[in-house]
């Protein structure tokens, strides 16, 4: 019987986006063993739904229930502030295509699923929240998102599901400090770092709620600002009026988002059988399905799972069934405990190690304490550093009792991580083998269970240690945030209780063990022994050493640049004014929009739905060169960018005691084997425009040495032309021509020495874009010429270039049939979307099309670094950065030659004599007192 919405009427409105991550992040990563696809996340997310359903029967169940997510990452905030969420990750590529999948999911429960174009999943809650409380009826919102307690209130209610918390008026006060109605004028004063609202700078939650509570509102604060008595926070609020006003309008949630339903539309439904049974037999889940079944009444469907191609390989069984039993860890005291355990490694021939510390800076956290094990179950852990009263935030800073002494403790263990006749056994060893060395000890030799997992499934899920014990040993490990805590209450891991402290650290040893137990055969089984032992595990303490050295980073010249900057852009708005014939925000899409497309008439503009014009980046680069207003604009962004994410940022990552930049390198970051940066991510740093290159300037050499950049010319193109053998291509390398040039030769039946810049220019870009399966539009957008004459040049190209349409074909059907590819080296590169359809399916294929390219081309670098150091060991040089295809060493600069000289051979001849290359590699050099000189 159908129920109108109206008094005593109950709405659920679950937060969709807050149960797939939260599903990808908790459970392991799996994939359907039919065809690879991943299914981790919508397994989570089914089974959260379930449990959801099954909690919410009886006299207070919901009436009406929706789960909201978000449509694409566009909304009619970015057309406001084009740097909305500007910081945000981007998704993970397992994840991608799983989304749709839990839509499926939602609507196999006979749940209704909604979203809309145009905004966040937060505007939808708020509408049907108000339209729910005008109508006399209760609603209850399934999610911990900070952002939706404003709505709190007159029958609206928040639930954390995590913590099977309700939060109402006074839970949104303990964490505002205001009630819900103020709510977003805290957040407006303290912004959101995670979503990118700006804010007023220093002003946080407390100081903010405490301006709201005294002064009643925003707007008062803001238009009695003079009043404020401290002088930095009074100039703030001043100058930062309109960047606190639009700060408030981004969080502030829109309760008139247009829908084409209405709250009945929301009733609870009983699932369908047949339906719902045969939506989690497709995905393959097992348990689930006979569950519901059993629930329903109803027979569970059989379920196959031949996997044709092997793409997606089972998870093996795991060579041990000792149970996990951490209070069966021992707490290693003293000397003659110790020394057990050390006699016990050089029995066995292995030990896994791991340790723990204050925090996750490698150059700058204290060791708290090292734990090992010996056998599976067999495991101790060493407290060092503990402190006194450490179950109390405010605890003594005294040494805890019964604790080795740090240093008698490394003097005994020194010995044993040196000894090349016993291999340790890390998870993302490269870490613990940086702290050791910081206290003087050596970790060689050893192994890497991450990267062990990332050879063998690079494509398939994530290498993180929860998620392999979850996939491959059945097991959930201890987690560390109810150790740690979260928030201000979070200690570091030196005041976690010993006894604690001990269940959690073995434990991650224990499990280090067994998956290295477990993926030691299985390198060999999947035919990649030689991928992980000469490519991946050697790399990694090269790559630790690279990190400790660092490099030099003028802050005096960090800071000019931004003081450059930010005159040039005041210039810029200057000017932008001049142009707009009054002054505007110039941080405002909308006024920027309004100029273009109402005052000055352009045309090219489209409007949101809000009725807003939108400014993204591609409509400005189209009309730049129609008129200086759009192109100032261009530059005035691409600055504000520059100084925030670069020229600002950098000097907070200069270390105080080296004065220098420790990045860390991830060798698991990307699929197809490039590394990734982070903390700071210096692989990103702009180079197209004379700023972005600029920034290099302030990377420096130590007083008398020089930075060298040896850098690979041209590689992709290089292995590209070997792997689709274009024999033109590869007479032209041999031959030392000028490649661009060539192929404007080849397409246009143009001479060599009748080529003009424009021409080669044009031939750049589709020699670099066909490796990235460029299309027809993208050129166009690239060369700013018509669409028909860009997909022209294209289907050119393919004709004079046969082999490399024939290459893409047949790396494209490759894994279609097996589920993966592979580079020159043997490293497979899996891709379980290859066979999707829809609008994924021609990402896939491009992904799949580079990655043995790309792949290849990381592989010949990891290659030369792995040889580099016994290349250079007896001259004063070190290897400090490495930046997709180049190499950054800081020498003696009476030594510049004799290091380029044997680099230059090195990276030359890094893919013999595994290849057999026909196409040289050849390496261009340069060398200066700062980045910027030498590349």
């Amino acid at each position: 019987m159908s129920v109108n919405f109206g008094k005593g009427c109950h709405l659920h409105l679950i937060d969709g986006s807050a149960f797939i991550f939260r599903a990808y992040h908790a459970l392991p990563p799996l994939t359907r063993k039919s065809d690879g696809l991943p299914i981790g996340a919508v397994a989570g997310f089914c089974n959260m739904l379930h449990k959801y359903v099954e909690a919410n029967t009886g006299p207070d169940a919901p009436t009406h229930v929706a789960v909201i997510f978000d449509k694409g990452s566009h909304t009619f905030r970015n057309d406001m502030y084009d740097l909305y969420k500007a910081n945000r990750e981007a998704m993970p590529e397992d994840l991608r295509p799983q989304m749709p999948l839990t839509r499926a999911a939602t609507q196999a429960f006979n749940i209704a699923c909604k979203e809309q174009e145009g905004y966040e999943a937060d505007d939808i809650i708020a509408t049907l929240s108000c339209q729910a409380r005008d109508a006399g009826g209760r609603v209850t919102i399934i999610s911990s998102d900070k952002d939706l307690m404003q709505l709190v209130g007159g029958g609206v209610e928040m639930l954390d599901a995590m913590k099977n918390k309700r939060i109402d008026v006074d839970g949104v006060h303990e964490k505002f400090g205001v009630g819900p109605e103020r709510v977003v004028d805290v957040q407006a004063l303290a912004g959101d770092s995670v979503d990118n609202v700006p804010g007023a700078p220093g002003i946080g939650i407390k100081t903010a709620a405490l301006l709201i509570n005294e002064y009643g509102d925003l707007e008062t604060l803001l238009d009695r600002a003079e009043e404020i008595k401290q002088p930095k926070r009074r100039q703030t609020l001043i100058e930062k009026r309109e960047q606190i006003e639009l700060s408030k309008r981004l969080v502030q949630l829109d309760c008139n988002t247009p829908l084409d339903y209405t709250l009945d539309d929301l009733e609870v439904r009983d699932p369908d059988p047949d339906t719902l049974l045969g939506f989690l037999a497709e995905m393959e889940f097992r348990t689930l399905t006979k569950r519901v079944a059993d629930q329903l009444g109803a027979e569970a469907p059989a379920i196959t799972d031949t996997d044709p191609h092997g793409a997606a390989p089972s998870a093996p069984e795991a060579p041990t069934a000792v149970p996990f039993q951490p209070e069966t860890y021992e707490c290693v005291r003293d000397a003659a405990a110790l020394q057990k355990w050390i006699d016990r490694a050089f029995e066995r021939g292995h030990v896994a190690v791991d340790t723990e510390t204050t925090g996750l800076d490698e150059m700058r956290v204290d060791l708290v304490g090292i734990s090992l094990c010996v056998d599976a179950g067999q495991a101790c852990y060493v407290p060092l550093t503990h402190k006194d009263g450490s179950d109390d935030l405010f605890g003594s800073d005294d040494l805890a009792a019964g604790q080795m002494p740090l240093d008698q403790a490394l003097e005994m263990l020194k010995p044993l991580l040196a000894d090349p006749s016993v291999m340790k056994i890390g998870q993302n060893m490269k870490y613990d083998a940086k702290i050791f060395a910081r206290y003087g000890v050596a970790v060689t030799p050893y192994d890497d269970t991450m990267l062990m997992s990332y050879a063998m499934n690079a494509g398939l899920h994530r290498h993180s240690m929860d998620a392999l014990s979850e996939q491959y040993l059945s097991h959930t490990p201890i987690p560390i945030k109810p150790l740690l805590g979260t928030g201000k209450s979070a200690i570091t891991f030196d005041r976690v209780p010993v006894d604690d402290a001990v269940k959690y650290a073995a434990e991650d040893a224990d499990i280090t063990l067994r998956l290295w137990e477990l993926f030691k055969p299985q390198l060999h089984q999947a035919r990649v022994t030689t991928v992980y032992e000469t490519l991946e595990r050697p790399l990694s303490p090269v790559l630790a050493r690279m990190e400790m050295h660092g490099i030099k980073v003028d802050r005096d010249t960090l800071s000019r640049m931004s003081n450059a900057f930010a005159q040039k852009m005041a210039g810029y708005e200057a000017e932008l004014y001049e142009l707009a014939g009054h002054d505007f925000n110039v941080q405002s899409p909308a006024q920027v929009g309004n100029i273009l497309f109402e005052e000055m008439g352009l045309e090219g503009g489209k409007k949101t739905k809000t009725g807003q014009w939108s400014t993204p980046a591609n409509v400005l680069e189209d009309l730049a060169t129609e008129h200086d207003f759009a192109a100032r604009v261009l530059d005035y962004r691409q600055l504000q960018k520059l100084k925030s994410t670069y020229t600002d940022a950098l000097q907070d990552h200069i270390n105080p005691d080296t004065g220098r930049v420790h990045t860390s390198y991830v060798q698991t970051g990307a699929n197809t084997g490039r590394l990734a940066s982070t903390d700071p991510n210096l692989q990103n740093i702009p180079v197209r425009s004379e700023e972005g290159r600029r920034i290099r300037e302030a990377f420096v050499a130590e007083e008398g040495k020089v930075l060298l950049s040896l850098d690979y010319s041209q590689i992709e193109l290089r292995i590209l032309a070997e792997m689709a053998e274009i024999d033109a291509l590869k007479q032209a390398f041999k031959d030392g021509l000028d490649i661009h040039a060539m192929t404007a030769s080849e397409m246009f039946d143009v001479p060599l020495d009748e080529m003009t810049p424009d021409i080669r220019r044009q031939a750049k870009a589709i020699n670099f874009g066909v490796i990235y399966g460029i299309s027809g539009f993208g050129l166009a957008r690239n060369l700013r010429i018509p669409r028909s004459e860009a997909q022209g040049f294209i289907d050119r190209y393919f004709e004079r270039f046969p082999g490399i349409r024939a290459y893409m074909d047949q790396t494209t059907q490759f894994a279609k049939d097996h589920g993966y590819v592979q580079t020159m080296f043997g490293r497979k590169i899996h891709t379980p979307e290859i066979n999707a359809k829809g609008p994924g399916a021609g990402f896939a294929k491009r992904a799949a099309i580079n990655a043995p390219i790309q792949g290849t081309a990381a592989d010949v670098i990891r290659r030369a670094m792995v040889r580099m150091e016994d290349a250079i060991v007896d001259l004063p040089a070190k290897m400090l950065l490495q930046v997709h295809d180049e190499l950054l060493f800081e020498v003696d600069a009476d030594r510049a030659e004799d290091v380029i000289a044997r680099a230059r051979e090195v990276m030359e001849n890094a893919a013999a004599p595994a290849l057999h290359l026909t196409v040289p590699l050849t390496v261009d050099a340069g060398q200066g007192q700062n980045w910027a000189e030498a590349h």
